[in-house]
């Protein structure tokens, strides 16, 4: 009997060491990402969150929100932080200190954009029954047009870093209040005082209006409207910004950095982290 518990507590113990060893491999195994989850990729060291520049400058990253002409946050949009390459914030900063001694800031709607974000735009332009913010944004463009037209495209300049979208606000700088998801939508190019409230000085229309109101030198656009349009156009470039005369509030900083690379590093504080 002596031997037979002796080869019951050898046979126990070998199962318990056993059973160690089964749940080390499990452990180790769950600690070793696999194949196919590819760690989130990095801005490089080039890039930097704007507000370690110069966090004067108001940012109001719509992207992130649902007021937006897609209706909902965006693919890869992870904080409302406006991610830039450092030459293009240092350029920023330049222009601010100037509007700041006149008694305006700049205020960023978008930055850094995620290759990820330009697909979320694809497949929602290719979706022509999703038409909830037309009333704001596109009220007088047909949705299957938005390719064609120039309004979507399946890259972006602003997946490369240096590219901004921005206006200019008056001190002191009131707050914009929150979109509510489902409020009635007006068009974006309708007076200051009708359309969503925004601090911006009034550039005659919304950010984001899909309409030829938004070219910038549009020849309808005149007096304070023109005004604020050039006091923007001219702050910018005198720190190397050039104008997409569709928008008057796309501006890239040239030089790029990275003239053909499109990112898709997620916007996120990790994502610059150390820069």
């Amino acid at each position: 009997m002596t031997g037979l518990k002796r080869l019951t507590g050898r046979v126990s113990a070998l199962r318990a060491l056993g059973a160690l060893a089964l749940a080390g491999l499990l452990a180790a195994t769950a600690a070793v990402p696999s194949a196919g989850a590819a760690p989130e990729p990095r801005a490089p060291r080039e890039f930097v969150a704007l507000d370690r520049v110069d966090p004067t400058i108001v940012q109001e990253m719509r992207y992130t929100t649902e007021h937006n002409f897609v209706g909902e946050p965006i693919d890869g949009y992870r904080q409302p932080v406006c991610i830039l390459t450092r030459p293009a914030a240092e350029a920023l900063h330049r222009a601010q200190v100037k509007l700041l001694a006149r008694g305006y800031t700049l205020k960023v709607y978008d930055c850094y954009r995620p290759q990820r974000a330009v697909d979320h735009f694809v497949r929602w332009a290719k979706d022509l029954d999703d038409e909830r913010m037309k009333g704001e944004f596109y009220p007088l463009v047909d949705k299957s047009r938005l390719f064609a037209d120039g309004y979507i495209a399946e890259k972006s300049g602003h997946s490369r870093g240096s590219t901004v979208d921005l206006t200019v606000v008056r001190l002191p700088a009131a707050p914009t209040r929150r979109y509510v998801p489902g409020e009635p939508l007006v068009e974006c190019f309708r007076p200051q005082d009708e359309r969503f409230p925004d601090n911006s000085l009034d550039m005659g229309t919304g950010f984001d209006c899909f309409d030829t109101l938004s070219h910038t030198d549009d020849p309808r656009i005149q007096g304070p409207q023109r005004a604020n349009r050039e006091l923007l156009r001219n702050a910018l470039a005198e720190q190397g910004f050039v104008n997409l005369p569709e928008e008057w509030w796309h501006f890239t900083f040239k030089p790029e950095p990275f003239p053909s690379t499109f990112f898709d590093f997620p916007v996120a504080r990790r994502s610059v982290a150390g820069h």
